[in-house]
């Protein structure tokens, strides 16, 4: 019964969206208390049923119920606990449901911290979220049900994709997922001040800590699945512009673009049409990212190539969801004001400026994604975009955004002067300078040198816009200190924000300096890789939960040293008839030593192994960069003025408007 009852709670959750939908918007439209008070409810109430339909699914794993389709085809009896649990959201139909339920928990929480938000806008929004939501689940009702049931009912699963079953890949899809679908809040909230007709800073103000919160999970979440790309595929590297990585960079790309626009709109009152289309372009490049991997459009290591009926279903949402904001947009943007104006040199022209090279990239890797598979359906030809493409088209318009980083946050707002900013940089600009030298002692290669400058400069700038708002070294350090606390949490989170990128643009320009070679040797030979000596000491088969494990053991030794002992691995699941590889590293968070295994030739003493041995400088750095950012946003939504002030200004604004009327 405990898969009927998930299906019955998935069936009960789309009522209660749809009654979500419609009963708010009408209820705004008319402004009738009663039906807007009916929203926060319905909220929670699709969260509940959504949760226990989630919970059914994740019981029926964990209890090996091999009679539901879903977990006969992706868990095993032998696979580990941990596996069986986050393995329902390591399929289709799992991760559908899943997507679907952080779209519930979404709604909840506009229902729970909202409630200072005006009846009418708050009602839209969840009403908003609820239609986004009740497609989801129809799609799974419909074309992706999870609960779907075979009989007879076989004895053993046939396991999940090896390569899934390892403990980063097992978080990386909530974590991007929400990130995926927290951007549906500020999607709502667009088309609800497109229902409304009004944006304004206090709009901005609520928008953006929805966004931050959004752009941050989806920050992490590609960050994990980088690593994940690095450690556990065994190839040495972290971005392959994949298609399925494409679709999750450029929402993530539209995203921080909407992110400084919503500053703009709350500073400034001003570029208030550009934010109302970058939180509609955000959300639909997620959806349409949704589509290009469920619908098998992509070919990738982690993409769903699955029937093509959902695709036709999930495309047929997509014209819904997007066909309707935008024919919305551009019925109801000609009514938006426009705000003050402002000179080109100014924080809102260097915000434009940002904007446009964000998006310019967004558009570079969305036709370099989407190329071939147009190609292919247009003219039957097969091409390949790939990362030679990637490069020369993204990295000329990266460039000059990592150069504004430094200037950007000091400039001051409508109009301003360049040159007593880079007065104040004075000190930033000389560790870039030096930054250059010993990079060009050290480097090889014009962009390395270039990025890793760049790099000193964003974070040393990033320090300076800090030192400067509280007077460093110009007054007493106790005075400095209490401005320091003085200041908005949001303006720290951005320096720190912006650090992160330079310390993930520092591990890039390390990691273009690796080195790497392939062996294929005999137990008790040394190879020399990066003034490493590397010796293959034995291999040795050990058994797992659901695998056979061949694991080598690699002495590493500088000047005589032992610096580490490695044990890379090669697994062999016999249920799915696959091999994967244990990539083993040891790291300084300096450089990275990291060693594969790969097939063995002959037998007994004259066997020989192929070994894959890379050097990887400053690679960690990469990461520690992206989980910088993501704290630098977390320390903006602590900033309580962000939560607080514009529902007191929106309501104050409003008892204004009453009073002249």
């Amino acid at each position: 019964m405990n898969p009927e009852l998930g299906r019955f709670a998935l069936a009960l959750a789309c009522t209660i969206a749809l009654a979500q939908t419609i009963l708010p918007l009408a209820g705004a439209q008319r402004r009738d208390v009663r039906l807007m008070a009916a929203a926060p409810g319905l909220a929670i109430g699709q969260l509940l049923a959504l949760a226990v339909s989630f919970g059914c699914l994740i019981y029926a794993a964990v209890t090996n119920d091999f009679s539901v389709a879903n977990i006969a085809e992706n868990s095993a009896v032998a696979k580990p606990l941990l596996y069986k649990i986050t393995g329902v959201w390591g399929n289709h139909e799992g991760s559908v449901l899943l997507w679907a339920l952080i779209l519930a928990v979404c709604g909840a929480a506009v229902a729970g911290f909202g409630r200072n938000l005006p009846a009418a806008l708050r009602a839209r929004v969840i009403g908003i979220l609820g239609g986004v939501a009740a497609g989801f689940e129809l799609f799974c009702l419909i074309t992706s049900d999870p609960f779907d049931r075979i009989w007879p009912a076989p004895m053993d699963g046939q396991g999940m994709n090896p390569l899934l079953q390892d403990p980063g890949l097992a978080f990386h899809p909530p974590i991007l997922y929400t990130g995926y679908v927290g951007f549906a809040v500020p999607f709502a909230f667009a088309v609800a001040a497109l229902i409304e007709g009004r944006v304004d800073a206090t709009w901005g103000r609520w928008v953006r800590p929805w966004t931050v919160a959004a752009w941050c999970f989806l920050t992490c979440g590609i960050a994990l699945g980088s690593w994940w790309s690095y450690y556990v595929l065994g190839w040495g590297g972290y971005w392959f512009w994949d298609p399925v990585e494409n679709a999750s960079l450029i929402p993530w790309l539209s995203g921080t673009a909407l992110m400084h626009s919503a500053i703009v709109v709350e500073k400034r009152e001003t570029l208030k049409i550009w934010t109302i289309l970058l939180a509609i372009g955000t959300f639909s490049f997620s959806l349409s990212g949704t589509f290009l991997v469920r619908s098998g459009i992509l070919n990738s290591v982690h993409a769903f190539a699955n029937d093509p009926a959902r695709g036709v279903f999930i495309l047929g949402l997509l014209a819904l969801v997007i066909g309707g904001s935008l024919t919305l947009f551009a019925w109801r943007a000609p009514i938006l004001t426009t705000g003050g104006l402002f000179s080109p040199v100014s924080r809102e022209g260097m915000l434009v400026l940002n904007n446009v090279l964000l998006c310019s990239i967004c558009a570079v890797v969305l036709t370099g994604t989407m190329y071939p598979p147009f190609m292919s359906l247009l003219f039957g030809r097969t091409i390949s975009v790939g990362k030679p493409f990637f490069d020369a088209a993204t990295i000329p318009l990266a460039i000059p955004i990592f150069a504004l980083m430094g200037i950007a946050p000091m400039v001051p707002w409508k109009r301003a002067r360049i040159a007593p900013v880079l007065r104040h940089l004075w000190l930033a600009s000389i560790l870039a300078l030096v930054a250059f030298a010993i990079s060009f002692w050290g480097l090889s290669g014009v962009l390395p040198i270039l990025s890793a400058t760049l790099a000193v400069w964003i974070v040393a700038s990033s320090a300076t816009d800090i030192a400067t708002r509280i007077a460093l070294f110009r007054t007493s350090p106790s005075q400095s200190f209490r401005r320091l606390l003085a200041l908005p949490r949001s303006a720290i989170g951005a320096a720190i924000a912006h650090a992160g990128v330079g310390v993930t643009v520092l591990g890039l320009a390390g990691m273009s300096q690796a080195q790497h070679k392939i062996v294929e040797i005999p137990i008790g030979q040394t190879e020399h890789l990066a003034g490493y000596d590397w010796t293959l000491t034995g291999v040795k088969t050990e058994p797992g939960p659901n695998y056979t494990a061949l694991v080598a053991s690699i002495e590493i030794r500088r000047n005589g040293h032992l610096v580490t002992v490695m044990h890379p691995s090669k697994r062999s699941f016999n249920t799915q008839n696959q091999t994967t590889t244990e990539v083993s590293i040891h790291t300084n968070l300096l450089a990275d030593l990291y060693g594969v295994i790969g097939d063995s030739h002959g037998e007994g003493p004259a066997a020989t192994y192929v070994l894959r041995l890379h050097w990887n400088p400053l690679a960690p750095w990469m990461w520690l960069g992206a989980l910088v950012m993501a704290i630098g946003g977390v320390f903006s939504l602590s900033d309580r003025r962000i939560r607080i002030a514009a529902p007191r200004r929106y309501q104050a604004d409003n008892a204004t408007m009453e009073t002249t009327r």
